[in-house]
């Protein structure tokens, strides 16, 4: 994959002007949509579930990524294919049966996704790498957006693409979490494909112009 993608991440949306944000990432140069699912159980927060899912499916143009911050994802796979979710990631903590969990998620037509915590060590992806479509590295603790970057993520971005590498696998990198301008060329010379943007974007005066400059500076 060459070019360097931007996924917004909709946490960080005006929920009471939803459509309003969706329609503008439709318009901009991104180019996915970032939806984190949480369950209150897995992390700290519960955010939205199927119904506001279904409602972005409704509007967005682009690809639909997403992130289950949830115990027994299993349960929802089928479900969150048919919301039309073109990648869906799961926390590599909260799967006892990751490969079968991977499986089950390719099945309904989908790319497959893990996702690290801060504190988890790319070194326990070595049997499944080849299984995995994308791994999505949290540069801060799951739960809230808005917390500040994790500078340990460069490291661990490197460790990871060498595994990639070494095993021969395609699985891209995506970064969520304290993602802004200042991080993201570092990001991508470390390794990184996608980088997930929440508050940088959303609390922006000029977010087109904030997603503009993002993706230029990720393609440079």
């Amino acid at each position: 994959m060459n070019s360097k993608l931007i996924a917004p991440s909709l946490l960080a949306a005006d929920f009471a002007n939803l459509q309003r944000d969706i329609e503008m990432v439709n318009q901009s140069e991104a180019d996915w949509f970032h939806i984190d699912i949480m369950d209150g159980v897995f992390v700290p927060n519960i955010s939205f579930g199927m119904p506001v899912l279904q409602a972005i499916q409704k509007h967005a143009k682009k690809t639909l990524d997403v992130h289950l911050m949830i115990v027994d994802p299993d349960r929802y796979i089928k479900t969150f294919a048919d919301l039309g979710s073109d990648v869906l990631t799961v926390h590599y903590e909260a799967c006892p049966h990751l490969h079968r969990t991977l499986q089950a998620i390719k099945a309904e037509g989908m790319k497959a996704g893990v996702s690290l915590n801060p504190h988890t060590n790319v070194s326990l992806l070595e049997d499944t790498i080849n299984d995995i479509d994308l791994v999505l590295i949290m540069s801060v603790n799951p739960g809230f957006g808005g917390q500040s970057f994790i500078e340990n993520t460069y490291e661990k971005v490197k460790q990871l693409k060498e595994l990639i590498n070494r095993k021969g696998a395609k699985t891209i990198i995506e970064i969520d979490g304290g993602v802004t301008n200042k991080n993201a060329k570092q990001l991508v010379d470390a390794g990184a494909d996608v980088l997930v943007a929440g508050s940088y974007v959303f609390k922006s005066d000029h977010q087109l112009e904030t997603i503009k400059d993002l993706k230029s500076i990720v393609n440079l």
